[in-house]
């Protein structure tokens, strides 16, 4: 497995472990299919990346990956809020993204800011920074 799909991978995991968060994949979904039972569901997703020389066969990345997250509920601000912070806690345990990347936070956020009432989404964007050979290994 690649680091890329291994950082990944440990997104879904970690996320997949807090117990607020009823859904979590790396699979698009339509939100007008979940039941109310499966929000907040949160979706993962590779999104850019830069890459640099660092060595021979070696080279560093900084890599984004977008987390996009949605409540329901008669309190949909707070609701996007308390699911924020619950993402941001969690991968803030371990930066290092099981041990694939140097370093990891969240680097941006944002909101749906009402347009897709009376669900309320978020967007999260995690930056993961890495090192990966190149070459036959």
């Amino acid at each position: 497995m690649s680091v890329r799909e291994s950082i990944a991978a440990n997104i879904v995991s970690v996320l997949d472990g807090v117990s607020s968060i009823e859904l979590v994949t790396r699979e698009p979904f339509d939100i007008e299919e979940l039941s109310q039972a499966q929000y907040p569901a949160v979706w993962i997703e590779t999104a850019s990346e830069e890459r640099e020389d660092a060595a021979i066969n070696q080279r560093s990345g900084a890599i984004t990956y977008l987390i996009t997250g949605f409540v329901t509920g008669s309190t949909i601000d707070t609701n996007r809020n308390q699911l924020i912070e619950d993402i941001e806690e969690e991968l803030e345990l371990d930066r290092t993204r099981g041990g694939n990347a140097l370093n990891s936070y969240v680097s941006a956020v944002d909101t749906d800011k009402g347009v897709i009432h009376p669900i309320g989404g978020v967007e999260i964007t995690l930056t993961a920074e890495y090192f990966y050979t190149t070459g036959s290994t």
